[in-house]
């Protein structure tokens, strides 16, 4: 589709960045509100939680459906949700998640931004 991000031929920058992580947030849940399915989250990317929420889809292993495995770059990009785009690259969250998976010694603390 027009807007989609184009995965070939990505120079990845130094240090903590979406382009090495290997999508460590994209294996969060994510809630969509009315803003995101406006901006154009497919259809076939989208389920309902059991609580009846509207969430993305996510793979048998825990996945973001939008991933595009190959490359772990979002496939969506520019029409991602908005919780996507303020899970910001280097913060304290995206250090915590990297973490988690032995990409960063430890998580940023306030203290380390000043």
């Amino acid at each position: 589709m027009s807007g989609d991000i184009q995965l070939d031929n990505i120079d990845p920058p130094e240090g903590v960045s979406c382009f090495n992580c290997e999508a460590c947030c994209c294996r969060l849940l994510v809630m969509l509100d009315d803003d995101d399915l406006a901006r154009g989250v497919p259809h076939g990317l989208i389920e309902e939680d059991e609580w009846g929420g509207v969430v993305m889809r996510q793979d048998e292993e825990g996945w973001c459906a939008a991933v595009d495995r190959d490359t772990m770059l979002c496939s969506i990009h520019p029409r991602r949700p908005q919780v996507c785009r303020d899970f910001e690259e280097g913060s304290y969250q995206c250090r915590e998640e990297r973490a988690l998976y032995g990409l960063v010694d430890a998580p940023m603390t306030d203290a380390d931004a000043l």
